[in-house]
Formats: structure tokens, sequence, C-alpha cells
């Protein structure tokens, strides 16, 4: 249901009824037709399973919170590499997502496509259904094997919402660190 347009921002109603509450959301459209979130997603943790360098069969979490009052499901997750000093190689068909945290794993969510843009370094993972509001999501990345080099390495997170023009919104940094030969050090 259209409420209203203010500043070119037109905020929807959507109503549900579950039992004897009654949820009320918002989603905010420019006039352009761009959907916006009305309270962003936000990147509760990011961790792997392993933090040694050249380590096969790993998994990197991304934990996400989409909150009750978020307006729209979310849709779409990219995980853009920023720094580190080589690329991260992925195995896009491993690749899951469940409601829940890494430690805490319940219902598994249906993934549409998941791509790699390798000029951007950015994976795009899509929910098919999109993810409703109100539920702690987690996103297991399962990278061919840990960087060669040691270092700080930095994945930037951005949720979207549902809509064919969506605004995505940066949700933070997943910073891992990869160390070499941790098991002896010589002075």
């Amino acid at each position: 249901m259209r409420v209203g347009t203010l500043f070119g921002i037109t905020l929807s109603l959507a109503i549900s009824i579950a039992g004897v509450a009654v949820t009320v959301t918002q989603a905010v459209q420019l006039r352009d037709g761009t959907v916006y979130f009305v309270e962003p997603p936000k990147l509760v943790k990011a961790t792997t399973t392993y933090n040694d360098v050249n380590i096969l069969g790993g998994t990197y979490y991304f934990t996400i919170n989409v909150p009750e009052n978020a307006g729209e499901s979310l849709q779409k997750v990219t995980i853009a590499q920023k720094e580190g000093a080589e690329d991260i190689d992925y195995n896009l068909n491993d690749t899951r997502a469940f409601v829940g945290t890494s430690n805490r794993k319940e219902t598994r969510l249906k993934l549409g496509p998941v791509t790699n843009e390798r000029k951007t370094r950015t994976i795009s993972v899509n929910f098919d259904p999109p993810v409703t509001p109100g539920q702690i999501i987690t996103i297991a990345l399962r990278p061919v094997n840990n960087p060669s080099f040691s270092g700080v390495y930095l994945l930037g997170v951005t949720a979207f919402p549902v809509g064919e023009k969506s605004h995505g919104q940066f949700l933070g940094f997943g910073r891992f660190q990869f160390y070499s030969n941790r098991g002896s050090w010589f002075p």
C-alpha cells in the first residue's frame, strides 16, 4: 500500500498478521525507482575456520543480522576483496547460507546464482527466495585454499534489498589475518 510521497521518496506499508501480532514495515523507494532498506542489515561477524596460509578445506563465514524493521527482504549480498597480497579463489558451487551463526546452524537457505566478478574481486550471493526481515543469517564461502601470502585480507560486505533497482548498503569489512609458520619462530 503506497502511503505518500515526500521529497521524491515513496513510503509503502506492508502489514502482515501472524496470530494476534501485527507487524508494520516501511519500504523506501525514490522517485527514480531505487529501493532502500529502512534499517539496513548489520555485519555481525566474519570468521574463518583456518588462519594458516595454503590450507585446503577452509570456510569463511559472514554472519548478517537482517533487522525486523528492515522494510524490505534481503535479495543479494556481495563480498568484495579490498585488501590482501593475492586474490582469493572460491569454489562457488560449495557456497552455502543458513539461518543462524557458524556455531549454531539452523535452517538452510536456498540460493540463486552465486557469481564471481574477477575484475572487481567480488562474489555475489543471491537468495531465492529473498531473506525476510527479522533473521540472523550466515553465508559460508569456500576458498579453493587460503592465500599463499600471510597478512591481512579485507573483504567488504554489501547488502541489497529486493527490487529491480536496489541500493546496496555497505555493512563493513570481514577482516581475516593469515599466518605462515606460526608454530616456529626464530629469534
